[in-house]
Formats: structure tokens, sequence, C-alpha cells
């Protein structure tokens, strides 16, 4: 089923729909309801390798390309001409969602235990909590400087999804319906920052053209079944509007920064697929690096605010811990990290790890983390070139 499934998404013409499909393809599931409330936020999506394989963290020491994304203000802090490729995929699957619908379909009424097995298997469905969230991005991200301006432009796609039983699983028949959701936004953005007194201080600034994609549909459940997700979306819901970014990074002393970003200010909104509207509400995000010498980075990142997802009764709001220990001069970067959703007690620490290799101008990145509990997994790789 799972081949089928991947074989399906690669005729798909849209990046974000590939994303959204083949992340719940991993996990064998995803279920969404559409919600009645119309305000949400975006997760904040750890985009590129570095920031992946330290936990998420990137406000605070994210001066490359990338940081047109985590904190404008970053691209002011060094005077590099730097172009990038990086692509980011997370699934996390809550109170063993998976397993339940994977025995579902393995579910046989012959079974001299059917009855006891599933009225198990819809308790598990069928409870509060018992969800998958996912989230992807992909882009190409260019910086460059003059004087101290410094300038950023991105194309990239940033992607959130996720599931739950929108009817509930009867525990005698085995039979429910599980929705899918998914929000898409095609993003074309252009990033300033600006550094005051010798990069004590940098401001930055970036506004962006959205194309958002909305995605709604449905899979109705029976035990015994397959179920096949990655052409359930249903048709997207295309409206373009825009967004603000805003970010600030303070430098007091050559081994402590400090960052901050508020992203999507004007509250930019979509249209929804199942009608209506979707309102991103403003993220506000902090982080702190200390350098105690020049090879080691250590770092912190929090959501100083709870963002709403699309699964109701789920948000999002990050501690993100990494460290990166580099060598001979950054020919090789190791990576730790772990992070958790503070707005879930149940959520444990998800831990990280990536490695860089740079070779003259070019370098190579990777990271991955799994939540062995959960089942949880996130991947990030990246190309790129700095001058």
């Amino acid at each position: 089923m799972t081949g089928q499934i991947v074989s399906q998404m690669r005729s798909s013409g849209s990046i974000g729909r590939a994303i959204i499909g083949s992340l719940a393809a991993l996990l064998l599931s995803i279920s969404v309801p559409r919600p009645a409330a119309e305000t949400w936020a975006a997760e904040f999506v750890f985009v590129g390798p570095r920031a992946t394989g330290m936990g998420g963290t990137g406000v605070a020491v994210t001066t490359d390309a990338l940081a047109g994304y985590w904190n404008p203000a970053g691209l002011a802090m060094t005077q590099t001409v730097d172009i990038r490729a990086q692509g980011f995929g997370l699934a996390i699957d809550r109170k063993g969602f998976g397993d339940a619908i994977r025995d579902l379909e393995d579910f046989s009424s012959t079974d001299p235990a059917a009855a006891a097995k599933a009225r198990d298997i819809a308790e598990r469905l069928n409870q509060p909590g018992s969800t998958l969230s996912i989230a992807g991005s992909a882009g190409f991200y260019l910086k460059g400087h003059v004087g101290r301006h410094a300038i950023g432009v991105n194309v990239s796609d940033v992607a959130t999804g996720g599931g739950y039983i929108s009817q509930p699983v009867d525990p005698v028949t085995l039979r429910g319906r599980l929705a899918l959701r998914g929000l898409e936004a095609r993003q074309l953005a252009f990033s300033y920052g600006y550094a005051f007194s010798d990069k004590t201080f940098a401001v930055g600034v970036t506004a962006k053209v959205i194309q958002g994609a909305s995605y709604a549909g449905f899979v109705d459940l029976r035990g015994g079944d397959g179920v096949t997700i990655s052409n359930r979306f249903g048709k997207p819901t295309i409206s373009t509007t825009y967004g603000i970014d805003l970010g600030a990074l303070y430098k007091p002393s050559s081994w402590i920064r400090f960052g901050i970003v508020a992203k999507d200010i004007n509250s930019p909104t979509f249209d929804d697929a199942g009608g209506g509207k979707i309102k991103l509400d403003p993220q506000v995000r902090g982080g702190m690096a200390l350098n105690p010498w020049s090879t080691l980075t250590l770092t912190a990142d929090i959501d100083l605010t709870a963002n709403k997802t699309l699964l109701p009764g789920v948000k999002s709001r990050i501690l993100s811990l990494g460290a990166e220990q580099t060598f001979l001069t950054e020919f090789l970067s190791l990576r730790i990290g772990t992070f958790k959703n503070l707005e879930d007690a149940n959520t444990p620490f998800i831990p990280t790890a990536g490695l860089g290799i740079r070779i003259f101008f070019l370098r190579a990145d990777a990271a991955g983390g799994y939540d062995f509990r959960e089942q949880g997994a996130l991947v990030s790789a990246s190309i790129s070139a700095t001058f």
C-alpha cells in the first residue's frame, strides 16, 4: 500500500501536496476533521538542517540565506554571498494513532478474538489527542550584501497538515471516518537587514507574497480495509495574500547573542477549502546563542506565543535546545539538539542530530530526529555555496 501511495504522490504537480501526502504515508495514517474555528497559526517549521540538527534553534544563530525565514536581522551579521537549497519533513504520531490504523487495516472478523480487538482499536482511535501532525518545507534561498545592508530572496514552499478521527469508529463494525487537512504556503519572499554599531545590533524585515493552497478531504474507514490517503486531500482552494515578518538581533559581546522574530504580523488570510476563511495568527519566537569558545555554539529557542494548529485542541509552543562543534575551520560540523512542545505535557523531548561538511565554498548538511515514544520522525538536508 505504501508503495502505491508514493507512486501516486510522484504524479502530483504540487510540492506541498507531495510533502503532506508522503509524510502521512510514512506513518500510514492521517485524519483530520475540519474544526469550526477559522484562526490558525502555521507551526514553526525547522527550515534547514543546521537548525534541525540543533533541535530547531535558528533565531539567534542563523546568518546565512535561511535567515530570511528564521530572523531577517541575521542577514546583516555577516558580509557573505550565500546560495542554498534545502528540504525538510516532519511527522509526529500521537498516542499510537499510526499503530491503531495499521491494526484496523489488518483486522479480521474471523479471528476468535475479533470482538475484543475491535473494541481496543476503536478505543485507541477515538481517544482524545490521538492525532498525527506533519510539516514540510522546500526552497531556494539567496543572500547578498552592500556594506552594512543585507538582502535576501527566497522561493519556498512551507506546508503543514494533520489528522484525527472526524466520525468516531464504531467498536463493533469498526466503521468510521477520518478527515484530511493541509495548508500549503507557496512564497516569494524579499528580506532586508541592517546592522548598527559594528554589528552589535541588527534589525530586519521580510515581505512575502503568499499563494495559499488549502486542502480538505475524508476517508471512510472499515475494519480489514487498507487506508489510502494520497489522493483524498481533494482539490486545493487557492488564494493569494501577503505576509510581513520582523526581526532583531543583539550581540553585546563576541560570546553571546539574543534574537527575536515576529512572523506574519499582519495576520494573512486565505480561502478555506471547507468554506470560509483561514487567518494565520502572528507568531513570536525568541532565541539565545552562547560561544564558550570560537568553535562551540550553544543555542536555545522558545516560542513566546502558543500557535494553534489544524488539529482541534492541539497547540504548538516549542522549546528547542542545541549545540554545534566545528572542526578544521568548519570542514566538519557536528550538531545535537532536542525539542519539546510545551503545550502538550505528554510529549517527550525529541532528540535530533546532524552534520555538515564544507570544502572551500561548497557545503552539504543533513540532520534528523526521532521520537522513540510516539514514533515521530524528522529529516532535513541542504546544499549551499558561500562566498
